[in-house]
Parts: structure tokens; C-alpha cells; sequence
């Protein structure tokens, strides 16, 4: 029995990703990072990738699967590196991979070099699930909803809002529009700014399928 099932919110547990992104993060609570995902039973632990060696060896033989950020946060790096990046991760143990995409470019029209920067990621993460990362704070509906369909179209399995680097987050809008446009099957993770209870709820009820958190312990826990 995991310390979620005592929560007052555990059926929230499996729709998040457990998140520590801050530069000065050290391993020791990467550590505790990991105890508390292992504890409460949350879907994945997501780490910048100097940790994940040690994310994913602490997680061996759990439910809970390790998750790498790459090119992190601007997604601003050639899609070789991004690739070389991507490989990188899931040899190291990474089962899921979130990716910025190339902001600048999608704003810019250059549609045919977002889905190929995507798919380049896709083919590198082999079984591993991949996540893009929009930066919808940066961006008007339109090309919010130009991002959702490059992705499904270069095969990601889920679109994510935000970095939590670029100000902004999810929201129920975002989360809405994301889900309208890729239809039922691809996942959509609200990522940034995500807190309480009540914002998890209700990136559920918009169409969230998963929710990137670094304050997953208070939402399952009702604080």
C-alpha cells in the first residue's frame, strides 16, 4: 500500500508527473524526488538529464517510469542535438522524453521544419513515449492549435502547455483547445503553475491526461 492511498485525492496520483526542473537541484533531492513518486504511486519522476541515470536506477523495477526533459526549456538547438539528446536519455533509462519545440520557428511559419525538428525526436526516442512542449504562453490560438497538429502528425504521443520557464502555465482555456484539435487519442499533459487539487481537477475535466507538478504531494494530499 503506497502513502497515496491514504490521500485524500489518490485517484489523482497516476495522472502525474512527479517534477523537479530547477537548475540548482542536487542529487539528494533527487533522491527524495523519487521516494515521494515511489510512495504516493505518481506516474513518472521528470528530471533534467544529468539526473536521470540516477532517477532511473532508483526507480528499476517500479511502476513509475523516468522522464527526461531535453534542449530544455527554449528548444531552441539544432534537431540533431535534440536527437543525440533524446538517445542519450533512454539509453540512460529514460521510458518518456519531453521536448521543447523550435517556438521561434513554428512562429515564424516554417511548419514543414517544426514536424521534421519533431519527428527527428520521435525516431531518436524509439519506444519511449514523447511529449512536446508548446510554450503556450508564447503563443496566439492559431499556432497553439498549428503545434497540436504538427506534433499528431510527426507521431508524439502527447502535447504538453509549458516549461514553467516563460511565464504563464496551463490553463482550462489551453488544455480545452489542445484537446479539440488532437481529437480523443494523444495524450495532453497541463504542465506550469499547476498547484492545488482544484487545478488538477480541472486540467482533468478539460481533457488533461496528465499533469506535470512539482507540488504533487499537496494536490493529492488536498492541501
Amino acid at each position: 500500500m503506497t502513502a497515496s492511498d491514504h490521500a485524500p485525492n489518490a485517484d489523482l496520483a497516476p495522472y502525474i508527473d512527479h517534477t523537479l526542473l530547477r537548475p540548482e537541484a542536487c542529487p539528494a533531492e533527487i533522491e527524495t524526488l523519487c521516494s515521494e513518486a515511489l510512495d504516493h504511486g505518481f506516474k513518472a519522476v521528470c528530471v533534467n538529464p544529468l539526473h536521470l541515470p540516477r532517477v532511473a536506477a532508483r526507480l528499476s523495477g517500479s511502476a513509475v517510469a523516468p522522464c527526461a526533459v531535453i534542449c530544455f526549456p527554449f528548444g531552441a538547438d539544432p534537431t540533431a542535438i535534440k536527437a543525440a539528446e533524446a538517445e542519450w536519455v533512454v539509453k540512460h533509462g529514460a521510458r518518456q522524453v519531453d521536448m521543447v519545440l523550435p517556438v521561434g520557428l513554428l512562429k515564424a511559419g516554417e511548419l514543414a521544419a517544426v514536424r521534421d525538428d519533431i519527428a527527428g525526436v520521435r525516431s531518436a526516442c524509439g519506444t519511449a513515449l514523447l511529449k512536446v512542449i508548446l510554450e503556450t504562453a508564447l503563443l496566439s490560438d492559431a499556432e497553439k492549435e498549428a503545434a497540436c497538429r504538427l506534433a499528431q502528425e510527426a507521431g508524439a504521443d502527447f502535447v504538453k502547455t509549458s516549461t514553467g520557464f516563460a511565464g504563464g502555465g496551463a490553463t482550462v482555456e489551453d488544455i480545452a483547445l489542445m484537446r479539440r484539435t488532437i481529437g480523443p487519442d494523444m495524450g495532453v499533459k497541463a504542465s506550469g503553475g499547476v498547484r492545488t487539487t482544484a487545478d488538477a481537477r480541472a486540467m482533468i475535466a478539460a481533457g488533461a491526461t496528465r499533469i506535470g507538478a512539482s507540488f504533487s504531494i499537496a494536490i493529492v494530499e488536498g492541501r
